[in-house]
C-alpha cells in the first residue's frame, strides 16, 4: 500500500508540474517508447513463448507489430489531435467562436490482461501518454514473464512520475482500486469489470472497460464456405481461442453445415498441422484453472473435430462440438479457449432472435454474399464491432474504434478514439467584445420576439 500511495503522489506532483502537456514532450516520450519496444523485441518474444507458447509470427503480428503500428499512427497524427477543434456556432451566439479543447484527465490507471499481455498493456499506455496523462500500469500476474519484461521496459523508459509499472497479484489490484485516479482503463472479464466499475463509482472516475462475451459467427447458405472456414479457424484458434473477440460459437445454415464441417477440418490441418499439440507454435492455455474449465466444457455435446488434450503443457487442440444448445454449460459463459460449438439454423430470423435474447456481444461475424442478409443482421443485432466475411481483423486497424456495448464493455479506443478516451473534451465559447446583442437581456423590448423566433 505504501508503494502504491507513493507512486500515485509522485504522479500527481509530476502532472501538476505541466511536464506532460506539450506536444514536444509527448512526442519525445512516444519515440523513446518505440525505441524501447524495438530494442527489447527479442525479450518480449521470449517472454510470450514462456507464458503462452506463442510462436514468433503470431507473437509479432498480434502483439508487437500491432503495438508499433498504433504507435506510428499516433506519432503521425498527434499534433492534429492536440489542436483545439473548431465547432459550429448558432445565430443566437452571433459574434462568438466555439471550439473544444482536449485536456488530459490527469493520473490514469491501466489494468492489463494476460491473453495479449504486450499489446493490451502498451496500446492504452500509448494513448495515455499521447493525451498528456501520467499512467500507473498494472500488468497481469498470470503472464509473469511478460509482466517482468514490460515492467522493466516501462520503468527504464519513463520517469516514475510520468509512467510506472507495478507488478503483483489481486492484492495489488485491490489496493490500486481503493485509490482515486482521474481515469481508469481496464481490459479483462465481465466479472472483474463490474468490480472495477464499482470502485470507480466511489470517486466518479471516468472509465473505459474492454470486456468480452459470447461473440456469434453466422455462416449463411450463400457464403463462400471454404474461405469462411479458413477465416473462422484463424479467428477462433489464434492464441488458442484466448481472444476476447474470437468467434465464441457458430450458427451455420443447415444446407451447408456438412460442407462447413469438412472445410473446417481442412482449415485446421492447413493452419496447425495434423497434430496441433505437436506444433511448436500452437499456443497453450494460460493456467491449470482455465485448462480444467475448458476440459469440463468438452463434455458438452459431441466432439466432431479435435478433442485432443495434454495436461502436462496445458494444451487443447482446436475442437468443434456439435449437438450443443443454449442450455449446455458451454453456452452459459464466454469460452475463451479453442472450443467451438456449431449449431445449425433454417431462418436468419431465428438467429437474430437467439443472439438478441442474450447480452450484447463484443463482436459479431457474418459470412454472406447477400446485401439484404448483411443489412438484416447488422441493423438488428447490437454488438461492439465485427466483420462481414472475415473475423477479428477489425481490431487491427487504427481507423476503427474498438470497444463493447452493454456487458461487453464501456467506451472505445484505437487511433484518435484512444486519444479521446484519455482526454476530457472541454467546451469553450469565446465571445466578441466589439458589440453586444441587446436582445439577450430581459429588459430588451424586441428580445422576447427575437428569442421566440430564433429558439425553435
Amino acid at each position: 500500500m505504501e508503494k502504491v500511495l507513493s507512486a500515485i503522489q509522485l504522479q500527481r506532483d509530476f502532472y501538476a508540474s505541466g511536464r506532460t502537456k506539450s506536444y514536444e514532450a509527448r512526442r519525445s516520450m512516444l519515440l523513446k517508447l518505440r525505441e524501447a519496444i524495438v530494442s527489447r523485441e527479442s525479450e518480449l518474444l521470449a517472454a510470450l513463448k514462456r507464458d503462452l507458447n506463442k510462436g514468433d509470427f503470431e507473437a509479432y503480428s498480434t502483439e508487437i507489430g500491432i503495438t508499433l503500428a498504433e504507435l506510428s499512427h499516433t506519432l503521425r497524427h498527434l499534433k492534429k489531435w492536440m489542436k483545439p477543434k473548431r465547432m459550429r456556432t448558432p445565430m443566437t451566439h452571433f459574434g462568438a467562436r466555439s471550439y473544444v479543447m482536449f485536456e488530459p484527465y490527469g493520473v490514469s490507471l491501466i489494468i492489463a490482461p494476460w491473453n495479449y499481455p504486450v499489446q493490451l498493456t502498451l496500446v492504452p499506455l500509448i494513448a495515455a501518454v499521447a493525451a498528456g496523462n501520467t499512467a500507473l500500469v498494472k500488468p497481469s500476474e498470470l503472464s509473469p514473464s511478460v509482466s517482468n519484461v514490460l515492467t522493466s521496459l516501462i520503468n527504464d523508459t519513463f520517469e516514475p512520475g510520468w509512467a510506472v509499472s507495478i507488478e503483483g497479484g489481486i492484492d495489488v489490484s485491490t489496493a490500486l482500486l481503493e485509490q482515486r485516479f482521474d481515469k481508469i482503463f481496464f481490459t479483462g472479464s465481465v466479472a472483474v469489470g463490474k468490480i472495477v466499475m464499482a470502485a470507480a463509482a466511489k470517486h466518479l472516475t471516468p472509465i473505459t472497460l474492454e470486456l468480452g462475451g459470447k461473440s456469434p459467427c453466422i455462416v449463411h447458405q450463400d457464403a463462400n464456405v471454404a474461405l469462411a472456414a479458413k477465416r473462422i479457424a484463424f479467428g477462433k484458434f489464434t492464441n488458442a481461442g484466448q481472444t476476447c473477440i474470437a468467434p465464441d460459437y457458430v450458427y451455420v445454415h443447415h444446407s451447408v453445415k456438412e460442407k462447413f464441417m469438412k472445410e473446417m477440418e481442412k482449415a485446421i490441418t492447413e493452419l496447425y498441422g495434423s497434430d496441433p499439440l505437436r506444433n511448436p507454435n500452437y499456443v497453450h492455455i494460460i493456467s491449470e484453472k482455465h485448462y480444467d474449465r475448458l476440459v469440463s466444457f468438452m463434455k458438452d455435446g459431441r466432439t466432431s473435430i479435435g478433442g485432443e488434450v495434454e495436461q502436462a503443457v496445458k494444451g487443447i487442440a482446436p475442437t468443434l462440438l456439435e449437438d450443443v444448445d443454449w442450455s449446455s454449460p458451454i453456452m452459459q459463459e464466454e469460452i475463451f479457449g479453442p472450443l467451438l460449438p456449431v449449431m445449425d439454423y433454417r431462418s436468419i430470423e431465428d438467429v437474430v432472435a437467439a443472439v438478441n435474447a442474450r447480452p450484447k456481444p463484443l463482436a459479431l461475424y457474418l459470412f454472406s454474399e447477400s446485401g439484404a442478409v448483411q443489412e438484416e443482421v447488422l441493423s438488428r443485432i447490437p454488438f461492439g464491432g465485427g466483420c462481414v466475411n472475415d473475423t477479428i481483423m477489425h481490431v487491427g486497424t487504427p481507423y476503427l474504434p474498438f470497444g463493447g456495448v452493454g456487458e461487453s464493455g464501456i467506451g472505445s479506443y484505437h487511433g484518435d478514439v484512444s486519444f479521446e478516451a484519455f482526454s476530457h473534451q472541454k467546451s469553450v465559447l469565446k465571445q466578441t467584445t466589439l458589440f453586444d446583442m441587446p436582445f439577450r437581456y430581459p429588459n430588451s423590448k424586441m428580445g422576447s420576439k427575437l428569442i421566440r423566433k430564433l429558439l425553435k
